[in-house]
């Protein structure tokens, strides 16, 4: 792990927290941090940390939710990482057990991935909506967009320049993941109403005409962090899209083990 990536997140409350749970002071503990590897991934998936965190409230109240999910990120991956079989999302509101878990351990194992969704999560806690105006043939009109909107994304996209792109396929990315892994009953049953769906695959050209809206959401985020890589010349992002399943998988893991009963809580608007 590359503590140092960690610790471009960690606010100074963190890191204060971080040192009552070590007993060390604050610099002595962002010395650790930043000089011994393995301190930090110990830490984040540590019991102290956790109850910390979680036990009483009073930490959740004070971190950052960075923090919070790369904590929540390591425990799970190490959870997963010694579990022979996973709940399968097969609709909303039925799971089957899947023996199939070694790309989920290679997946949760690769630190890159783990920091990725801390990243990833954290920045839903709070989403950005507004306007922006684009031309018509009818003149200048106002369009509205919201983060959590893919079909108002894409017209973003479809309004923006080239070189304006790629921030924005790679938030359309993060949109598909998000949704499909943290809210995937919601996302399959009542995310799209029919037309919106029906927009959406004509969008994805391509796609398999039986496809559910999950399937959707995975061939969107496939597709977006593609053009967000190619154009940015990411091999992260390259490496998630080809990982996508894998990483929709981890996160429904998660989502199940350790985010459930926060989930209004942090993501009021999902």
């Amino acid at each position: 792990m590359d503590s140092a990536l960690y610790l471009e997140h960690l606010s100074d409350t963190d890191i204060s927290l971080l040192a009552r749970v070590t007993g060390w002071s604050p610099e002595t503990t962002r010395a650790f941090l930043r000089d011994d590897a393995e301190v930090l991934p110990n830490l984040l998936r540590s019991d102290r940390l956790h109850e910390a965190l979680f036990a009483d409230g009073d930490g959740m109240l004070h971190a950052s939710p960075f923090l919070l999910f790369a904590s929540l990120v390591e425990r799970g991956a190490a959870d997963l990482r010694a579990s022979r079989f996973v709940a399968e999302w097969m609709g909303p509101g039925r799971r089957l057990p899947v023996f199939e878990v070694q790309t989920l351990h290679d997946f949760a194992g690769d630190a890159r991935m783990r920091l990725f969704l801390a990243e990833l999560l954290a920045s839903y806690t709070h989403v950005a909506s507004g306007s922006y105006w684009t031309s018509t043939r009818r003149g200048p009109r106002r369009r509205r967009f919201s983060e959590l909107d893919p079909l108002r994304l894409i017209e973003m996209i479809d309004a923006m320049p080239e070189p304006s792109r790629p921030p924005l396929y790679r938030r359309l990315g993060d949109l598909s993941l998000f949704l499909a892994g943290v809210f995937p009953d919601y996302a399959g049953e009542r995310f799209l109403v029919p037309i919106a769906r029906q927009r959406l695959q004509r969008a994805l050209a391509g796609t398999a005409a039986d496809a559910d809206t999950l399937g959707l959401l995975e061939e969107l985020g496939r597709r977006s962090y593609r053009l967000a890589q190619a154009n940015a010349v990411s091999a992260l992002l390259r490496d998630v899209a080809d990982g996508f399943y894998q990483a929709r998988r981890t996160l429904n893991f998660l989502t199940d083990r350790y985010l459930f009963p926060y989930r209004d809580l942090w993501f009021p608007t999902g």
